[in-house]
């Protein structure tokens, strides 16, 4: 653990004043002082899936409630740079329409940028690595736009199959990482301690801002049960952030072993003793969330470590494994959205929340 504590801001909020809390929530995390307006700063979403689904990316409000308080304070637009990555299974242009950050960012002046388009680099991270090293022998490649610039993380309070939780670290594997970052999985607690280490080393400032609005349980990060909380969270310390989180889901961060690990590499601060909860009191807080693995993450796990990871030998051969995000794409696409998802999100829709995402 490190010697300083954390501070971690917590409001809860409505539709009626969420673009307000987000700024309150801002201020209350001092998020300038993480971020100098001396320095580009990327904002990084969060696109689990191309489809909308609550609590599965970024969510509108989130985005526009940050763009709108950076704005507000002096941040210059022309070096704010919204963007994501694509995956085997999302496409970032088509969902960043369905998940409507296109309309918030045209009407705030913003591009979007899609990270297949910029140029990547492999990059020799001064730090000694976990794994990733071993994971990428021939070099880590990462965006060379990505070197020297402040982040902002936007993820949503949601479990995760592979991680347990998913929150700000993980929000770098969709950055860092290229689109064939799933061999990764494998590995994952490891590969999310050295993405905390490799973005202390590019960015001078890091900041979380996590939606919490409407929280995913169950079978993350695309599967889950979409729950409405009312919380918005933030930090500048992603482990603290990650922390609390996991803390109000109803685990223990200690018990997470990307938390842990983080924590005793003092990455950052996942002991609730070491953290300043501001706004709210979530001393009585807990979620009871349970993580749960969707079909795909239960296969891939199968197929990495588990019972058949001889046949995975080869079924996940780089020269063969192309057969494994179609498949993904057919169950989550068409088999789980079409029967269970679009049903969930329906009934989504019809709450406050869900008439909100509809004026965007």
């Amino acid at each position: 653990m490190t010697s300083i504590k954390s501070k971690v801001a917590v409001l809860k909020t409505t539709p009626e004043t969420i673009l307000n809390d987000y700024q309150r929530l801002l201020h209350l995390a001092n998020y300038q002082s993480a971020l100098s307006q001396d320095k580009d700063t990327i904002i990084k979403l969060n696109l689990s899936w191309t489809r909308y689904f609550p609590a599965c990316s970024s969510q509108p409000w989130q985005l526009e409630g940050v763009v709108k308080t950076l704005l507000a304070d002096g941040f210059m637009p022309n070096r704010l740079f919204p963007l994501e990555n694509k995956t085997v299974v999302t496409d970032p242009i088509k969902g960043a329409h369905n998940n409507r950050w296109l309309a918030i960012l045209d009407k705030y002046k913003l591009s979007f940028t899609s990270l297949p388009d910029v140029k990547w680099v492999k990059y020799r991270f001064a730090k000694k690595l976990l794994i990733l090293d071993k994971i990428f022998p021939e070099g880590i490649e990462i965006p060379e736009m990505f070197i020297g610039k402040n982040i902002i993380h936007l993820p949503t309070v949601k479990t995760h199959g592979h991680s347990v939780t998913t929150g700000a670290i993980k929000n770098s594997f969709g950055g860092l990482l290229k689109q064939v970052r799933h061999y990764a999985h494998k590995h994952i607690h490891e590969v999310l301690v050295d993405l905390m280490i490799m973005q202390k080393e590019l960015h001078p400032g890091i900041l979380g801002v996590m939606d919490g609005t409407v929280c995913g349980d169950g079978a993350g990060p695309r599967t889950m049960v979409p729950i409405i909380k009312d919380y918005i969270l933030a930090g500048s310390d992603s482990v603290a952030l990650d922390a609390v989180a996991a803390k109000i889901m109803g685990f223990d961060p200690l018990k997470i072993d990307y938390l842990r690990i983080c924590n005793e590499m003092e990455l950052g601060n996942a002991e609730m003793k070491n953290i300043e909860v501001v706004g709210e009191d979530i001393s009585g807080v807990d979620f009871g969330f349970k993580t749960k693995k969707s079909l795909v993450i239960w296969g891939d796990q199968m197929l990495r470590k588990g019972a058949l990871k001889t046949v995975g030998k080869i079924a996940l051969h780089p020269a063969l494994v192309s057969w494994a995000p179609l498949a993904s794409n057919l169950y989550h696409d068409f088999i789980w959205y079409p029967l269970i998802g679009n049903p969930r999100v329906a009934k989504f829709m019809k709450t406050k929340w869900g008439e909100l995402f509809s004026k965007y």
